[in-house]
Protein backbone atom coordinates (compact mmCIF):
# COMPACT_ATOMS: atom_id res chain seq x y z
CA UNK A 1 0.00 0.00 0.00
CA UNK A 2 2.82 2.35 0.88
CA UNK A 3 4.40 1.59 -2.49
CA UNK A 4 1.18 2.57 -4.31
CA UNK A 5 0.92 5.82 -2.38
CA UNK A 6 4.53 6.72 -3.18
CA UNK A 7 3.97 6.05 -6.90
CA UNK A 8 0.86 8.20 -6.90
CA UNK A 9 2.81 11.00 -5.22
CA UNK A 10 5.55 10.98 -7.84
CA UNK A 11 2.99 10.97 -10.63
CA UNK A 12 1.02 13.95 -9.38
CA UNK A 13 3.85 16.05 -7.95
CA UNK A 14 4.83 18.85 -10.31
CA UNK A 15 8.07 19.52 -8.48
CA UNK A 16 10.62 17.00 -7.27
CA UNK A 17 13.12 17.57 -4.46
CA UNK A 18 16.60 18.38 -5.66
CA UNK A 19 15.52 19.19 -9.23
CA UNK A 20 16.61 22.33 -11.04
CA UNK A 21 13.89 24.99 -11.08
CA UNK A 22 13.90 28.10 -13.29
CA UNK A 23 13.95 30.90 -10.71
CA UNK A 24 14.02 34.56 -11.71
CA UNK A 25 14.48 37.82 -9.87
CA UNK A 26 17.04 40.25 -8.57
CA UNK A 27 18.44 37.94 -5.92
CA UNK A 28 18.31 34.79 -8.05
CA UNK A 29 19.20 35.37 -11.72
CA UNK A 30 17.67 33.16 -14.41
CA UNK A 31 19.12 29.77 -15.17
CA UNK A 32 21.04 29.62 -18.42
CA UNK A 33 18.52 28.08 -20.89
CA UNK A 34 21.34 26.76 -23.10
CA UNK A 35 22.54 24.43 -20.36
CA UNK A 36 19.21 23.42 -18.85
CA UNK A 37 17.05 23.20 -22.00
CA UNK A 38 17.32 19.45 -22.46
CA UNK A 39 16.93 18.73 -18.77
CA UNK A 40 13.81 20.88 -18.45
CA UNK A 41 12.37 19.40 -21.66
CA UNK A 42 12.67 15.87 -20.22
CA UNK A 43 11.03 16.95 -16.98
CA UNK A 44 8.23 18.70 -18.80
CA UNK A 45 7.30 15.43 -20.56
CA UNK A 46 6.99 13.65 -17.23
CA UNK A 47 4.95 16.43 -15.62
CA UNK A 48 2.83 17.60 -18.58
CA UNK A 49 -0.12 15.29 -17.87
CA UNK A 50 -0.34 16.11 -14.19
CA UNK A 51 -0.06 19.87 -14.80
CA UNK A 52 -2.87 19.82 -17.36
CA UNK A 53 -5.17 17.72 -15.21
CA UNK A 54 -4.57 19.62 -12.01
CA UNK A 55 -3.83 23.36 -11.74
CA UNK A 56 -3.61 24.89 -8.30
CA UNK A 57 -6.40 27.43 -7.93
CA UNK A 58 -6.04 28.16 -4.23
CA UNK A 59 -3.30 28.53 -1.66
CA UNK A 60 -4.10 25.19 -0.03
CA UNK A 61 -3.94 23.31 -3.35
CA UNK A 62 -0.70 25.11 -4.16
CA UNK A 63 0.76 24.00 -0.82
CA UNK A 64 -0.34 20.40 -1.40
CA UNK A 65 1.10 20.25 -4.92
CA UNK A 66 4.46 21.72 -3.93
CA UNK A 67 5.02 19.86 -0.66
CA UNK A 68 8.38 18.23 -0.19
CA UNK A 69 8.65 14.53 -0.92
CA UNK A 70 9.86 13.90 2.63
CA UNK A 71 6.61 15.33 4.01
CA UNK A 72 4.58 12.31 2.83
CA UNK A 73 4.65 10.79 6.27
CA UNK A 74 6.66 10.52 9.45
CA UNK A 75 7.50 6.87 8.90
CA UNK A 76 11.23 6.81 8.17
CA UNK A 77 11.03 3.16 7.18
CA UNK A 78 8.56 3.79 4.34
CA UNK A 79 10.00 2.07 1.27
CA UNK A 80 10.03 3.78 -2.12
CA UNK A 81 10.15 1.29 -4.99
CA UNK A 82 13.35 1.29 -7.02
CA UNK A 83 11.42 1.08 -10.28
CA UNK A 84 9.82 4.49 -9.74
CA UNK A 85 13.23 6.11 -9.50
CA UNK A 86 14.47 4.26 -12.57
CA UNK A 87 11.46 5.30 -14.63
CA UNK A 88 11.80 8.87 -13.48
CA UNK A 89 15.49 9.32 -14.23
CA UNK A 90 16.23 6.96 -17.10
CA UNK A 91 15.79 9.47 -19.93
CA UNK A 92 17.83 12.11 -18.16
CA UNK A 93 20.55 9.60 -17.32
CA UNK A 94 20.75 8.31 -20.91
CA UNK A 95 20.93 11.84 -22.32
CA UNK A 96 23.64 12.80 -19.83
CA UNK A 97 25.66 9.66 -20.53
CA UNK A 98 25.49 10.25 -24.29
CA UNK A 99 26.70 13.82 -23.83
CA UNK A 100 29.62 12.70 -21.63
CA UNK A 101 30.70 10.06 -24.17
CA UNK A 102 30.52 12.55 -27.02
CA UNK A 103 32.62 15.11 -25.12
CA UNK A 104 35.13 12.44 -24.11
CA UNK A 105 35.54 11.30 -27.71
CA UNK A 106 36.17 14.88 -28.83
CA UNK A 107 38.90 15.26 -26.22
CA UNK A 108 40.60 12.04 -27.36
CA UNK A 109 40.52 13.17 -31.01
CA UNK A 110 42.53 16.30 -30.09
CA UNK A 111 45.36 15.17 -27.79
CA UNK A 112 47.45 18.25 -28.59
CA UNK A 113 45.34 20.33 -26.21
CA UNK A 114 47.07 21.09 -22.96
CA UNK A 115 45.95 19.72 -19.65
CA UNK A 116 44.90 23.15 -18.44
CA UNK A 117 42.68 23.60 -21.50
CA UNK A 118 40.93 20.29 -20.82
CA UNK A 119 40.35 21.40 -17.25
CA UNK A 120 38.82 24.62 -18.53
CA UNK A 121 36.42 22.67 -20.77
CA UNK A 122 35.35 20.50 -17.85
CA UNK A 123 34.81 23.58 -15.71
CA UNK A 124 32.61 25.09 -18.37
CA UNK A 125 30.12 22.24 -18.11
CA UNK A 126 29.00 23.27 -14.66
CA UNK A 127 25.51 24.75 -14.37
CA UNK A 128 25.73 28.52 -14.80
CA UNK A 129 22.96 30.40 -13.06
CA UNK A 130 22.68 33.20 -15.58
CA UNK A 131 24.16 34.76 -18.66
CA UNK A 132 25.73 37.31 -16.33
CA UNK A 133 27.45 34.50 -14.44
CA UNK A 134 28.72 33.12 -17.73
CA UNK A 135 30.18 36.51 -18.60
CA UNK A 136 31.95 36.66 -15.25
CA UNK A 137 33.45 33.19 -15.73
CA UNK A 138 34.68 34.07 -19.22
CA UNK A 139 36.28 37.28 -18.00
CA UNK A 140 38.14 35.47 -15.22
CA UNK A 141 40.55 33.84 -17.65
CA UNK A 142 41.48 34.83 -21.18
CA UNK A 143 42.56 31.29 -22.07
CA UNK A 144 39.20 29.66 -21.30
CA UNK A 145 37.61 27.95 -24.31
CA UNK A 146 33.94 28.32 -25.13
CA UNK A 147 31.71 25.35 -24.53
CA UNK A 148 30.44 23.90 -27.85
CA UNK A 149 26.92 24.04 -26.42
CA UNK A 150 27.16 27.83 -26.37
CA UNK A 151 27.61 27.93 -30.15
CA UNK A 152 24.64 25.69 -30.90
CA UNK A 153 22.10 28.10 -29.41
CA UNK A 154 21.76 31.71 -30.53
CA UNK A 155 20.12 33.89 -27.91
CA UNK A 156 18.90 37.48 -28.38
CA UNK A 157 21.78 39.88 -27.95
CA UNK A 158 21.57 42.38 -25.12
CA UNK A 159 24.24 44.04 -22.99
CA UNK A 160 25.70 41.53 -20.53
CA UNK A 161 26.35 42.91 -17.05
CA UNK A 162 27.73 41.21 -13.93
CA UNK A 163 25.36 39.75 -11.35
CA UNK A 164 25.42 42.95 -9.33
CA UNK A 165 26.15 45.03 -12.44
CA UNK A 166 28.67 47.20 -10.66
CA UNK A 167 27.10 48.71 -7.55
CA UNK A 168 28.11 52.20 -8.65
CA UNK A 169 25.79 54.33 -10.76
CA UNK A 170 25.13 52.59 -14.03
CA UNK A 171 22.36 51.93 -16.49
CA UNK A 172 21.66 48.45 -17.84
CA UNK A 173 23.46 49.40 -21.05
CA UNK A 174 26.72 50.22 -19.28
CA UNK A 175 28.27 53.28 -17.64
CA UNK A 176 28.68 56.07 -20.20
CA UNK A 177 31.13 58.94 -19.67
CA UNK A 178 29.82 61.75 -17.49
CA UNK A 179 27.73 64.14 -19.56
CA UNK A 180 27.79 67.94 -19.34
CA UNK A 181 24.49 67.83 -17.44
CA UNK A 182 25.87 65.37 -14.91
CA UNK A 183 28.96 67.51 -14.37
CA UNK A 184 26.72 70.52 -13.79
CA UNK A 185 24.65 68.58 -11.24
CA UNK A 186 27.75 67.39 -9.43
CA UNK A 187 29.03 70.97 -9.20
CA UNK A 188 25.62 72.06 -7.83
CA UNK A 189 25.85 69.41 -5.10
CA UNK A 190 29.37 70.45 -4.17
CA UNK A 191 28.32 74.08 -3.83
CA UNK A 192 25.40 73.13 -1.60
CA UNK A 193 27.47 70.84 0.61
CA UNK A 194 30.33 73.31 1.02
CA UNK A 195 28.15 76.28 2.00
CA UNK A 196 28.30 77.37 5.64
CA UNK A 197 24.75 76.12 6.29
CA UNK A 198 23.54 73.61 3.71
CA UNK A 199 20.03 74.33 2.45
CA UNK A 200 18.42 70.93 3.15
CA UNK A 201 15.27 71.72 1.17
CA UNK A 202 17.35 72.52 -1.91
CA UNK A 203 19.50 69.44 -1.28
CA UNK A 204 16.39 67.24 -1.22
CA UNK A 205 15.18 68.80 -4.46
CA UNK A 206 18.52 68.10 -6.15
CA UNK A 207 18.69 64.56 -4.72
CA UNK A 208 15.23 63.42 -5.90
CA UNK A 209 16.43 62.45 -9.44
CA UNK A 210 19.54 60.74 -7.99
CA UNK A 211 22.72 61.68 -6.14
CA UNK A 212 26.14 61.54 -7.87
CA UNK A 213 28.34 58.78 -6.47
CA UNK A 214 31.09 61.22 -5.48
CA UNK A 215 28.90 63.13 -3.00
CA UNK A 216 26.42 60.43 -1.99
CA UNK A 217 28.00 59.54 1.41
CA UNK A 218 27.84 63.07 2.86
CA UNK A 219 24.45 63.72 1.19
CA UNK A 220 22.93 60.61 2.77
CA UNK A 221 24.28 61.59 6.20
CA UNK A 222 22.62 65.01 5.84
CA UNK A 223 19.31 63.76 4.44
CA UNK A 224 18.96 61.11 7.16
CA UNK A 225 19.43 63.73 9.88
CA UNK A 226 22.64 62.16 11.13
CA UNK A 227 24.87 65.09 10.12
CA UNK A 228 24.10 68.75 10.95
CA UNK A 229 23.65 71.29 8.16
CA UNK A 230 26.30 73.56 9.68
CA UNK A 231 29.69 72.62 8.22
CA UNK A 232 31.62 73.72 11.34
CA UNK A 233 29.75 71.23 13.55
CA UNK A 234 30.04 68.20 11.26
CA UNK A 235 33.49 66.95 12.22
CA UNK A 236 32.78 67.22 15.95
CA UNK A 237 29.38 65.53 15.56
CA UNK A 238 30.81 62.60 13.59
CA UNK A 239 33.54 62.07 16.18
CA UNK A 240 31.07 62.17 19.08
CA UNK A 241 28.51 59.82 17.46
CA UNK A 242 31.16 57.31 16.40
CA UNK A 243 32.59 57.21 19.92
CA UNK A 244 29.06 56.80 21.30
CA UNK A 245 28.42 53.80 19.06
CA UNK A 246 31.60 52.01 20.10
CA UNK A 247 30.68 52.80 23.70
CA UNK A 248 27.53 50.75 23.08
CA UNK A 249 29.72 47.94 21.74
CA UNK A 250 31.80 47.87 24.91
CA UNK A 251 28.73 48.07 27.10
CA UNK A 252 26.35 45.63 25.42
CA UNK A 253 28.04 43.37 22.88
CA UNK A 254 29.37 40.85 25.41
CA UNK A 255 25.81 40.23 26.59
CA UNK A 256 25.08 38.36 23.34
CA UNK A 257 26.15 35.18 25.15
CA UNK A 258 23.68 35.72 27.99
CA UNK A 259 20.62 33.51 28.03
CA UNK A 260 17.99 36.24 27.43
CA UNK A 261 19.89 37.53 24.35
CA UNK A 262 20.97 34.21 22.85
CA UNK A 263 17.91 33.81 20.61
CA UNK A 264 18.34 37.29 19.15
CA UNK A 265 22.03 36.82 18.46
CA UNK A 266 21.50 33.33 17.04
CA UNK A 267 18.92 34.60 14.54
CA UNK A 268 21.21 37.47 13.49
CA UNK A 269 24.10 35.03 13.08
CA UNK A 270 21.93 32.84 10.81
CA UNK A 271 20.61 35.72 8.68
CA UNK A 272 23.88 37.55 8.00
CA UNK A 273 25.32 34.99 5.49
CA UNK A 274 21.99 35.10 3.60
CA UNK A 275 22.31 38.86 3.06
CA UNK A 276 23.02 39.48 -0.65
CA UNK A 277 24.64 36.05 -1.13
CA UNK A 278 25.62 36.82 -4.77
CA UNK A 279 27.87 39.75 -3.77
CA UNK A 280 31.32 38.62 -2.54
CA UNK A 281 31.72 41.74 -0.37
CA UNK A 282 29.05 40.55 2.07
CA UNK A 283 30.53 37.05 2.38
CA UNK A 284 33.76 38.33 3.93
CA UNK A 285 34.04 37.36 7.63
CA UNK A 286 35.08 40.87 8.68
CA UNK A 287 32.02 42.41 6.99
CA UNK A 288 29.71 39.83 8.57
CA UNK A 289 31.16 40.63 12.01
CA UNK A 290 30.42 44.32 11.43
CA UNK A 291 26.82 43.53 10.46
CA UNK A 292 26.37 41.32 13.53
CA UNK A 293 27.49 44.12 15.84
CA UNK A 294 25.29 46.72 14.14
CA UNK A 295 22.16 44.55 14.27
CA UNK A 296 22.70 43.27 17.80
CA UNK A 297 23.27 46.75 19.25
CA UNK A 298 20.19 48.06 17.45
CA UNK A 299 18.08 45.18 18.80
CA UNK A 300 19.32 45.79 22.37
CA UNK A 301 18.49 49.49 22.14
CA UNK A 302 15.01 48.89 20.66
CA UNK A 303 13.39 46.23 22.88
CA UNK A 304 9.87 47.08 21.63
CA UNK A 305 10.64 45.35 18.36
CA UNK A 306 14.03 43.71 18.79
CA UNK A 307 15.61 42.09 15.78
CA UNK A 308 13.24 40.95 13.02
CA UNK A 309 14.26 39.12 9.85
CA UNK A 310 14.52 41.66 7.06
CA UNK A 311 16.25 44.37 9.08
CA UNK A 312 19.58 42.81 8.07
CA UNK A 313 18.93 43.87 4.45
CA UNK A 314 18.54 47.50 5.46
CA UNK A 315 22.18 47.81 6.54
CA UNK A 316 23.67 46.93 3.14
CA UNK A 317 22.93 50.15 1.15
CA UNK A 318 24.40 52.33 3.89
CA UNK A 319 27.46 50.09 4.23
CA UNK A 320 28.13 50.16 0.46
CA UNK A 321 27.66 53.93 0.18
CA UNK A 322 29.96 54.74 3.11
CA UNK A 323 32.52 52.20 1.89
CA UNK A 324 32.57 53.92 -1.51
CA UNK A 325 33.90 57.03 0.25
CA UNK A 326 37.22 55.22 0.70
CA UNK A 327 37.20 53.01 -2.41
CA UNK A 328 37.38 54.44 -5.94
CA UNK A 329 36.71 51.19 -7.82
CA UNK A 330 33.50 49.18 -7.61
CA UNK A 331 33.15 47.68 -4.19
CA UNK A 332 31.40 44.33 -4.73
CA UNK A 333 34.70 42.43 -4.89
CA UNK A 334 36.72 44.76 -2.65
CA UNK A 335 38.68 43.19 0.21
CA UNK A 336 37.88 45.28 3.28
CA UNK A 337 41.04 44.08 5.06
CA UNK A 338 42.89 46.61 2.88
CA UNK A 339 41.27 49.45 4.82
CA UNK A 340 42.64 50.87 8.05
CA UNK A 341 40.94 50.21 11.37
CA UNK A 342 39.81 53.85 11.64
CA UNK A 343 38.14 53.69 8.23
CA UNK A 344 36.26 50.50 9.11
CA UNK A 345 35.13 51.95 12.44
CA UNK A 346 33.81 55.06 10.70
CA UNK A 347 31.89 52.99 8.12
CA UNK A 348 30.41 50.77 10.82
CA UNK A 349 29.30 53.61 13.10
CA UNK A 350 27.82 55.69 10.27
CA UNK A 351 25.92 52.66 8.93
CA UNK A 352 24.48 52.01 12.39
CA UNK A 353 23.26 55.55 12.97
CA UNK A 354 21.78 56.04 9.48
CA UNK A 355 19.99 52.68 9.66
CA UNK A 356 18.64 53.68 13.08
CA UNK A 357 17.31 56.95 11.64
CA UNK A 358 15.57 55.03 8.85
CA UNK A 359 13.99 52.50 11.23
CA UNK A 360 12.75 55.25 13.55
CA UNK A 361 10.24 56.15 10.83
CA UNK A 362 9.01 52.61 10.15
CA UNK A 363 9.49 50.83 13.48
CA UNK A 364 5.83 49.76 13.58
CA UNK A 365 6.77 47.45 10.68
CA UNK A 366 8.79 45.37 13.13
CA UNK A 367 6.90 45.46 16.43
CA UNK A 368 4.75 42.53 17.58
CA UNK A 369 2.49 41.22 14.75
CA UNK A 370 4.09 43.86 12.48
CA UNK A 371 0.99 46.12 12.31
CA UNK A 372 2.73 48.66 10.07
CA UNK A 373 3.19 46.10 7.31
CA UNK A 374 -0.38 44.83 7.68
CA UNK A 375 -1.72 48.37 7.19
CA UNK A 376 0.55 49.07 4.22
CA UNK A 377 -0.46 45.86 2.45
CA UNK A 378 -4.14 46.73 2.96
CA UNK A 379 -3.47 50.23 1.62
CA UNK A 380 -1.72 48.73 -1.43
CA UNK A 381 -4.72 46.49 -2.13
CA UNK A 382 -7.09 49.44 -1.91
CA UNK A 383 -4.84 51.57 -4.14
CA UNK A 384 -4.45 48.91 -6.84
CA UNK A 385 -8.22 48.32 -6.89
CA UNK A 386 -8.62 51.99 -7.87
CA UNK A 387 -5.62 52.21 -10.22
CA UNK A 388 -6.19 49.01 -12.20
CA UNK A 389 -9.42 47.18 -11.44
CA UNK A 390 -8.64 44.46 -14.00
CA UNK A 391 -5.42 43.40 -12.23
CA UNK A 392 -7.17 43.54 -8.86
CA UNK A 393 -10.04 41.34 -10.06
CA UNK A 394 -7.52 38.96 -11.65
CA UNK A 395 -5.99 38.40 -8.21
CA UNK A 396 -9.41 37.85 -6.66
CA UNK A 397 -10.41 35.39 -9.37
CA UNK A 398 -7.44 33.14 -8.63
CA UNK A 399 -7.54 33.72 -4.85
CA UNK A 400 -4.18 35.53 -4.65
CA UNK A 401 -3.89 37.53 -1.44
CA UNK A 402 -1.77 40.68 -1.50
CA UNK A 403 -0.16 39.62 1.77
CA UNK A 404 1.33 36.57 0.04
CA UNK A 405 3.65 38.68 -2.13
CA UNK A 406 3.53 42.27 -0.83
CA UNK A 407 4.53 41.42 2.75
CA UNK A 408 8.12 41.02 1.57
CA UNK A 409 7.89 44.24 -0.46
CA UNK A 410 7.06 46.18 2.69
CA UNK A 411 9.25 44.24 5.10
CA UNK A 412 12.40 44.59 2.95
CA UNK A 413 11.54 47.82 1.09
CA UNK A 414 11.72 45.98 -2.28
CA UNK A 415 15.35 45.02 -1.64
CA UNK A 416 14.65 41.37 -2.45
CA UNK A 417 13.01 42.35 -5.75
CA UNK A 418 15.70 44.75 -7.05
CA UNK A 419 19.48 44.59 -7.52
CA UNK A 420 21.44 46.49 -4.88
CA UNK A 421 22.51 49.21 -7.33
CA UNK A 422 18.80 49.94 -7.95
CA UNK A 423 18.05 50.04 -4.22
CA UNK A 424 20.75 52.66 -3.69
CA UNK A 425 19.29 54.82 -6.47
CA UNK A 426 15.78 54.30 -5.05
CA UNK A 427 16.93 55.44 -1.60
CA UNK A 428 18.28 58.69 -3.05
CA UNK A 429 14.65 59.57 -3.73
CA UNK A 430 13.24 58.02 -0.55
CA UNK A 431 15.49 60.22 1.56
CA UNK A 432 14.43 63.27 -0.48
CA UNK A 433 10.71 62.60 0.01
CA UNK A 434 8.87 63.40 3.25
CA UNK A 435 8.13 59.97 4.79
CA UNK A 436 9.76 58.38 1.79
CA UNK A 437 10.37 54.97 3.38
CA UNK A 438 6.78 54.68 4.60
CA UNK A 439 4.30 56.81 2.66
CA UNK A 440 5.98 57.17 -0.75
CA UNK A 441 7.11 53.53 -0.71
CA UNK A 442 3.43 52.54 -0.99
CA UNK A 443 3.13 54.28 -4.37
CA UNK A 444 6.42 52.81 -5.56
CA UNK A 445 5.07 49.33 -4.76
CA UNK A 446 1.85 50.10 -6.66
CA UNK A 447 3.80 51.35 -9.68
CA UNK A 448 6.07 48.30 -9.44
CA UNK A 449 3.07 45.95 -9.46
CA UNK A 450 1.36 47.64 -12.42
CA UNK A 451 4.69 47.56 -14.29
CA UNK A 452 4.14 43.78 -14.66
CA UNK A 453 0.49 44.12 -15.67
CA UNK A 454 0.77 42.15 -18.91
CA UNK A 455 2.70 39.29 -17.33
CA UNK A 456 0.20 39.13 -14.45
CA UNK A 457 -2.83 38.95 -16.74
CA UNK A 458 -1.14 36.24 -18.84
CA UNK A 459 -0.95 33.92 -15.82
CA UNK A 460 -4.16 31.99 -15.30
CA UNK A 461 -3.63 29.97 -12.15
CA UNK A 462 -2.66 30.63 -8.53
CA UNK A 463 0.71 28.89 -8.74
CA UNK A 464 1.84 30.78 -11.84
CA UNK A 465 0.84 34.14 -10.38
CA UNK A 466 2.63 33.57 -7.11
CA UNK A 467 5.80 32.30 -8.80
CA UNK A 468 5.82 35.39 -11.03
CA UNK A 469 5.25 37.88 -8.22
CA UNK A 470 7.89 36.34 -5.98
CA UNK A 471 10.56 36.11 -8.73
CA UNK A 472 10.17 39.18 -10.95
CA UNK A 473 12.93 39.44 -13.60
CA UNK A 474 14.72 42.67 -12.60
CA UNK A 475 18.32 41.45 -12.72
CA UNK A 476 19.16 43.75 -15.67
CA UNK A 477 17.50 46.85 -14.22
CA UNK A 478 19.48 50.07 -13.88
CA UNK A 479 18.97 53.80 -13.32
CA UNK A 480 16.71 54.17 -16.35
CA UNK A 481 14.16 51.65 -15.10
CA UNK A 482 14.22 53.05 -11.56
CA UNK A 483 13.75 56.58 -12.91
CA UNK A 484 10.63 55.50 -14.83
CA UNK A 485 9.32 53.60 -11.79
CA UNK A 486 9.74 56.65 -9.55
CA UNK A 487 8.11 58.95 -12.08
CA UNK A 488 5.05 56.67 -12.21
CA UNK A 489 4.99 56.45 -8.40
CA UNK A 490 5.06 60.25 -8.16
CA UNK A 491 2.17 60.47 -10.64
CA UNK A 492 0.13 58.02 -8.57
CA UNK A 493 0.89 59.91 -5.38
CA UNK A 494 -0.12 63.21 -7.01
CA UNK A 495 -3.44 61.69 -8.18
CA UNK A 496 -4.43 59.58 -5.16
CA UNK A 497 -2.63 60.72 -1.97
CA UNK A 498 -4.89 63.70 -1.28
CA UNK A 499 -7.97 62.23 -2.95
CA UNK A 500 -9.08 59.16 -0.96
CA UNK A 501 -12.27 58.79 -3.01
CA UNK A 502 -10.69 59.40 -6.40
CA UNK A 503 -11.74 56.73 -8.92
CA UNK A 504 -13.56 54.83 -6.22
CA UNK A 505 -16.29 52.64 -7.73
Amino acid sequence: MAGDNSKQFWKRSAKLPGSIQPVYGAQHPPLDPRLTKNFIKERSKVNAVSLKNKKASSFHEFARNTSDAWDIGDDEDEDFSTSSFQTLNSKVALATAAQVLENHSKLRMKPERSQSTAADITANFKVIKSSSDAQLSRNSGDTCLRNPLHKQQSLPLRPIIPLVARISDQNASGAPPMTVREKTRLEKFRQLLSSHNTDLDELRKCSWPGVPREVRPVTWRLLSGYLPANTERRKMTLQRKREEYFGFIEQYYDSRNEEHHQDTYRQIHIDIPRTNPLIPLFQQPLVQEIFERILFIWAIRHPASGYVQGINDLVTPFFVVFLSEYVEEDVENFDVTNLSQDMLRSIEADSFWCMSKLLDGIQDNYTFAQPGIQKKVQALEELVSRIDEQVHNHFRRYEVEYLQFAFRWMNNLLMRELPLRCTIRLWDTYQSEPEGFSHFHLYVCAAFLIKWRKEILDEEDFQGLLMLLQNLPTIHWGNEEIGLLLAEAYRLKYMFADAPNHYRR
